[in-house]
């Protein structure tokens, strides 16, 4: 008798219309590249990912404030809120190296996650949760002896699936499936969406960088709904349907803003790439120099910060924004 687990849901017309839509999407937007050549644009995005999946968990801090964190600035909150910004961040740099069938790295990321923040970290939990939205308990997790075994089972399924169900709709109903099953004693809201990002991210690289969990959090309620739905019935079509169409949205804003065409470029920015060599870098005050500046905060206002937010240019310390090493390049 086979006793392998498999996930109940249902395809529908709807999904199938969803996947087309955001397949045909996804492939456009990879062929402009302009991702890759848009490092303010991929920061920005990274910075709303982070900022709104916590801001779902009641993390307070503004988008303004997770950024001045990531920049290495003071900046007044909680202790364990701006903790929790920094591991994210972290967490989220992992997105090219882990392996989403892996149990192990699961946790492991998990303990990058809630580093200082939880007792139990990097482990499974060992009592009781629920899952809430707000004041309000949409479920009561499977019990703690149970979270193993349902781990395993999930992630076996995984990999005999893999490559047989589309990314999709195989990352949608691993989202429903670990939020369900709650496998940590926190941080599973944070790891179910990075989670789903990482295996989004095998299939086309520029989910690496696609804020998917800003709509979740615009659709808030909606998201919870939709499990509580699914976990009246027993299956997870409606959050599948929910997660597609969020996904979809998301790719339409990212779409808007990788093939809009660029901005003309200033007088400024025009002498700023006049005297910097291709395939040279140059220290902000060697620029501020050569265009014949004295006052830094003129030179980064007018010219550095604006050709930095079109791509012009690029740091060559990117994750180190305020470093005294830092350098940029055309």
């Amino acid at each position: 008798m086979n006793t392998q687990y498999t996930p109940p849901y249902q395809i529908t017309d709807e999904m199938l219309i969803l996947v087309s839509q955001i397949a045909e999407k996804a492939g456009k937007i990879q062929t402009f590249h302009n991702l890759s050549a848009k490092p303010q644009l991929r920061r920005d995005n990274r910075i709303r990912s982070i900022h709104s999946s916590l801001a779902i968990e009641a993390n307070s801090l503004s988008i303004g404030q997770v950024k001045a964190v990531l920049d290495g600035h003071s900046v007044l909150g909680p202790a364990k809120e701006i903790q929790e910004v920094q591991n994210a961040y972290e967490a989220y740099d992992q997105i090219p190296v882990i392996d989403p069938y892996s149990l192990n790295d699961l946790k492991k990321i998990h303990g990058i996650m809630t580093h200082l923040t939880v007792n139990e970290s990097g482990t499974f939990r060992h009592g009781g949760v629920g899952v809430f939205d707000g004041d309000r308990c949409i479920f009561m997790a499977p019990p703690a002896n149970m979270v193993p075994k349902l781990m395993d089972d999930l992630f076996q399924w995984m990999k005999r699936t893999e490559g047989k169900i589309h990314p999709l709709i195989l990352s949608s109903i691993f989202h429903y499936e670990f939020v369900f099953i709650h496998p940590f004693a926190d941080g599973n809201g944070r790891m179910a969406r990075l989670w789903q990002t990482v295996l989004l991210y095998q299939w086309k690289e520029i989910f690496q960088y696609v804020p998917l969990e800003s709509q979740i959090r615009n659709f808030q309620s909606g998201y919870y709904d939709a499990i509580a739905a699914c976990n009246a019935q027993g299956q997870s079509t409606l959050f599948i349907t929910f997660m597609l169409n969020r996904i979809d949205e998301i790719l339409k804003d990212v779409e808007t803003e990788v093939t809009a065409p660029p901005e003309p470029l200033t007088a400024p920015l025009k002498k700023l790439l006049s005297v910097m060599e291709p395939g040279e870098t140059y220290s902000a005050v060697e620029l501020m120099h050569l265009v014949g500046l004295r006052a830094m905060r003129s030179f980064r206002a007018h010219y550095l910060k604006p050709a930095l937010a079109q791509g012009l240019i690029t740091m060559t310390l990117p994750d180190k924004p305020t470093s005294r090493n830092q350098r940029y390049r055309r």
